[in-house]
């Protein structure tokens, strides 16, 4: 062991120096570089008005300025990444012999690639790069690895790990297998950061697997919480990112996130393992900008979770739930295949000695155009008449003209109003119709969003979206049927889906995975994560039997005992809150969080903690930051946060089908420490 940790401080020097003399040659080449474009510029304006007629010379010098620009934004990458890695340059080593050889090669391991100087033998190895896979998938004896070349096989003769911070050596090991449990232990147990973790350093055998998979073009992940889900797939992404370079950069990826306050929790990921950040959006977003000319708003999942809890309604429910589903959408398919006759009234066309008849145009619309959608077929046959004209007449239509026509085939359509086809599919389907009201007044139902915008996309149809070419759907149970038909029409991508079933929104565990395959036409590659690593034993063990549900694999970390109470008014309840956080002092946690079950009540109870002096962040649907100390919230908004400290707090009396759904989300949210408040008052807040 000393010599491991003597051997580690010696090369931590080494490489620290080698870092610190490139980022100096970094820096000259930077400067270099800022003084040639501005000479470039000083060129151009004392020179503009003599360069050549035809821009020759005015196009060379801007080619060689962005030329220039381009040269030194990558230098500042560089420097940015390498100053980043003195902090910590590596975290393990592999001693490897190739066979056929005698003496091992020693591979230092570290969050990006490190040389001298560009095409020498790095010094440490990213993470991602092909003999990496040694650290994380074998142990002392026989090994491989795939490399461009082929597979590479040998025999490990040594393993190590390293934790440095702020260019310290903590600890220096030999290491086992999978990364020791005991550093596990030790990464674990200390108190949560203000955003998720990278796991660089503590990947496991099978999430690297999953990280490092290339060949499935759908990895379904079905993990249980804690089990790192959404750490894994953002370091798959980061893997892909690195390994696709030509094809792929951060611009082509996609992530669907819950919420604001998650994709802030998550931001950091990507630009701390060298990577720019990526896209990231709300379903729910998408679909109201996606409708917005059909209706004045949407709501979204929020609204219907609140009006659940507050207002139960079993038929609502089950209405909600059959209009999201399979049944839904074989109903619309039917529907469509009738509205081809009652959505037209075809009609002669004639405009300057043109004419086609109703018959002409009939063949035109069902046999000639009949792959075309439903409300984009006549404007194809438009385009099929204005043709005929234009090469008749030799000319082209002129605007006023072409507009004068379109509104001649568009009349044929009895309407082109989603919003009122839509409430026919509802009659049809025998579902109340939604208010008969101008286009500014109407808000659709949550319920009606979705089934809408299918609909919608089957009439007019919707063009894959090519820039984004991997997905990364996170809460994959909280997807219904409907929205992975609309997400199978929008990404023909890559994907990246992931989810714990028993953290659906709903009153009962819900498991895509049985129909995933049937909704994107081709082979999903389905895996399991089923041991958690976030809780410690009595939090996952208390969370599992929430549910009646299996303890999951557990790393064999012990804490304090779930305090369970119950409480006859909120003062009672506070005054237990503000006496067992612990977010100040030497020994404080960095997060804790009270999470309610309605936006109504954590705001009330916000404002109780505020008066009695405790300062605490609130989170609501419209927050975008995630921020240290307490916060308070819904149970819903915390999903995919993960917090010191947590108390749930629900009254007794009321009646809540998302309650024990909800007391497993916040259960699974405690890293260290979980309280479990009721309130049984009459006059809850």
């Amino acid at each position: 062991m000393d010599y491991c940790y003597t051997e580690g401080i010696s090369f931590l020097e080494k490489v620290t120096e080698k870092l610190k003399e490139r980022i100096e040659k970094l820096d000259q080449s930077i400067l270099a570089g800022q003084k040639d474009i501005e000479s470039m510029h000083d060129y151009y304006w004392e020179n503009y008005t003599e360069m050549d007629q035809y821009g020759y010379e005015d196009y060379d010098n801007q080619q060689a300025l962005l030329s220039q620009t381009n040269a030194n934004n990558e230098l500042l990458l560089k420097r940015r990444r390498f100053r980043k890695m003195l902090d910590s340059p590596f975290f393990g080593r592999v001693d490897f012999v190739y066979d056929g050889e005698e003496e091992a090669e020693v591979f230092y391991i570290g969050i990006g690639n490190f040389a001298e100087d560009t095409g020498m033998t790095p010094l440490i190895y990213d993470w991602r790069a092909p003999v990496s896979g040694l650290f994380y998938d074998y142990d002392k004896g026989p090994a491989s690895y795939q490399a461009p070349a082929g597979t590479l096989e040998g025999e490990i003769t040594a393993k190590r790990q390293y934790k440095i911070r702020k260019r310290k050596m903590i600890y220096a090991f030999e290491s086992d297998t999978k990364i020791d449990d005991e550093i596990l232990k030790t990464e674990l147990g200390t108190n949560g950061d203000i955003m998720l973790k990278n796991i660089v350093s503590t990947i496991q055998k099978e999430q690297n697997a999953i990280i490092r998979n290339t060949k499935d073009k759908i990895l379904a992940i079905q993990g249980v919480a804690g089990s790192g889900k959404t750490s894994v797939a953002l370091h798959r992404i980061a893997y892909l990112l690195y390994h696709d370079r030509e094809n792929l950069k951060s611009s082509d990826v996609l992530i669907l996130s819950p919420n604001s306050v998650f994709a802030d929790y998550i931001s950091h990921i990507l630009p701390e393992l060298g990577e720019e950040p990526v896209q990231e959006m709300s379903f729910d977003l998408f679909a109201y900008k996606e409708l917005k000319g059909t209706a004045a708003d949407c709501e979204d999942r929020w609204h219907h979770l609140e009006r659940t809890m507050k207002f139960p309604d079993e038929e609502r429910e089950r209405i909600y739930k059959e209009k999201q589903s399979e049944v839904m959408a074989a109903q619309i398919e039917g529907f469509l295949t009738l509205l081809e006759d009652s959505l037209m009234d075809f009609k002669d066309v004639e405009f300057k000695g043109l004419k086609k008849t109703e018959s002409e145009l009939i063949q035109l619309f069902y046999v000639k155009f009949q792959d075309i959608p439903l409300l984009k077929r006549m404007d194809a046959v438009m385009e099929y008449f204005v043709d005929e004209f234009e090469t008749l007449r030799d000319r082209d239509l002129s605007d006023e003209e072409r507009e004068y026509v379109q509104e001649k085939f568009d009349r044929m359509y009895v309407t082109k109003d989603i919003y009122t086809i839509y409430n026919w599919l509802m009659e049809d389907c025998g579902y109340p119709c939604l208010a008969d009201v101008p286009c500014e007044k109407r808000v659709l139902e949550y319920e009606d969003v979705f089934p809408m915008l299918y609909l919608k996309y089957r009439l007019m149809g919707r063009g894959s979206h090519r820039r984004v070419k991997h997905l990364v759907i996170d809460e994959m149970q909280d997807y219904s049927y409907i929205q992975y038909l609309i997400l199978a029409e929008l990404f023909s991508c890559s994907m990246t889906i992931l989810g714990d079933k028993f953290q659906t929104m709903d009153d009962h565990v819900q498991d895509v995975l049985p129909f995933l395959p049937k909704v994107f036409g081709r082979k999903v590659r389905k895996i399991v994560m089923d041991k958690s690593y976030r809780n410690t034993v009595e939090i996952a063990s208390y969370a599992a039997g929430i549910h009646g549900s299996k303890v999951p694999g557990l790393l064999e970390r012990h804490g304090k005992e779930v305090m369970e109470a119950s409480f006859e008014n909120m003062e009672q309840l506070l005054e237990k809150v503000e006496e067992n956080l612990k977010i100040s002092g030497e020994d404080g946690f960095e997060t804790a969080a009270v999470l309610a079950m309605t936006e109504e009540e954590a705001w009330e109870i916000s404002q109780l903690l505020k008066k009695r002096g405790l300062p605490l962040s609130y989170i609501d649907r419209d927050s975008s930051a995630f921020k240290p100390g307490l916060t308070v919230t819904t149970f819903y908004l915390a999903k995919g946060l993960e917090f010191d400290q947590v108390f749930t707090v629900w009254n007794e009396k009321k009646v809540n089908p998302l309650l024990t759904q909800a007391k497993y989300i916040c259960a699974t949210r405690a890293l260290h420490e979980l309280y479990m408040f009721g309130e049984n008052s009459e006059y809850y807040l």
